[in-house]
């Protein structure tokens, strides 16, 4: 009878030691990938200094054209992954053809990251509608930047997925457009973006900061976002904005 006890004890002691294991496995898959710091200090900035440490640090723009304006509010940053679109003849602009790669581009996308989407050629043919945005919100995507048009608006804002575009159109990219490619260096809004490259957006506009720069340009960014921070009570305490640009040198 003793020995019996103890093996019922035993099992029971094992069979917890299971499920402790089993709970600590669980709790480990579930965990979020570790943080980026550089997406992370980014999203302490402002686009318009992060417009202004590009300049400084690259040596070219980084912030797209003034017409990418946002569709569906709200502020994001992120890596771009990336998918091109080109005009075609109808035989070649089918429905799995028209939007094959932004697709591909949308449903392999990891959590966090922003959709890049060039149509090229016209503004009057969207690049995404209410099914892409339902897929991109699925899977946990930030937000998209669309050097085109953008339908479904209503539904997209419901989603709550923001969307920066160059315009709005109800026609659809099938019979007019096929897709080209995904995951490549693209042109949006006037500034090369490729994959992997920190997209920057807010009221203020979309800025497209090159991965091989970006902790240079976050570094530049928070110097700006120093200074001004720092302007603003020497402007209201001298009622004077002149003496602040000699004394700071910056505007």
């Amino acid at each position: 009878m003793k020995n019996k006890k103890v093996l019922i004890v035993i099992l029971l002691l094992a069979g917890f030691s299971l499920a402790l294991a089993w709970q600590a496995a669980q709790q480990q898959a579930a965990a979020p990938a570790p943080a980026d710091p550089l997406i992370a200090g980014f999203r302490k900035s402002t686009v318009a200094s992060v417009a202004d440490a590009v300049d400084q640090v690259v040596g070219k723009r980084g912030y797209m054209s003034h017409d990418m304006r946002p569709f569906i509010a709200g502020s994001f940053v992120g890596r771009a992954a990336t998918a091109l679109v080109r005009p075609a003849p109808p035989e070649k602009a089918t429905p799995s053809l028209a939007v094959k790669h932004s697709v591909e581009m949308i449903d392999s996308a990891k959590p966090g990251e922003v959709g890049i989407i060039v149509m090229e050629g016209s503004l009057d043919v969207a690049a995404i509608g209410g099914l892409m945005g339902t897929a991109a919100k699925a899977r946990g995507m930030a937000g998209m930047v669309l050097d085109g048009s953008v339908r479904d608006i209503a539904e997209l804002r419901g989603l709550g997925l923001p969307v920066y575009a160059r315009g709005a159109t109800p026609a659809t990219a099938v019979g007019r457009y096929a897709s080209v490619a995904s995951q490549i260096p693209v042109q949006c809004g006037g500034v090369t973006v490729s994959p992997g490259d920190i997209i920057v957006a807010g009221e203020d506009g979309v800025v497209a900061v090159p991965k091989d720069k970006a902790a240079e340009v976050l570094k530049r960014a928070q110097e700006i976002d120093e200074r001004e921070s720092k302007m603003v009570p020497y402007i209201q305490k001298y009622k004077s904005l002149t003496k602040a640009i000699e004394v700071f040198n910056r505007i």
